[in-house]
């Protein structure tokens, strides 16, 4: 049975960082990522990390968030810098494996309030 777990959401003063986790378990994914969604709004695609390490951002979180991967433990991070109260949505983990076809896999998702 595939999981997602969350960790690391929290609030946060603008300006500030949060750094986000995430870790897999019931199987392998070939492509990891972070999605957000602010109220009203629809999810949005924030950072995604492929096996090899191939990483695509989202153009408004591009030189101020870092995504990366422990293969081995079937991990991502988040590294948000600079955060801005735009940036305030809930953080749901994604991965994708192949199955004949891309299978989706969601986290509960982590909120993220950023806010003097």
């Amino acid at each position: 049975q595939v999981q997602l777990v969350e960790s690391g959401g929290g609030l946060v003063q603008p300006g500030g960082s949060l750094r986000l986790s995430c870790t897999a378990s019931g199987s392998t994914f070939s492509i990891m990522g972070w999605y957000r969604q602010a109220p009203g709004n629809q999810r949005d695609l924030v950072a995604t990390i492929r096996t090899d390490g191939t990483t695509n951002y989202a153009d408004s979180v591009k030189g101020r968030f870092t995504i990366s991967r422990d293969n081995g433990k079937n991990t991502i991070y988040l590294e948000m810098n600079s955060l801005q109260p735009e940036d305030t949505a809930v953080y749901h983990c994604n991965a994708a494996r192949w199955v004949g076809f891309l299978k989706n896999y969601w986290g509960q998702g982590t909120q993220v309030t950023v806010s003097s």
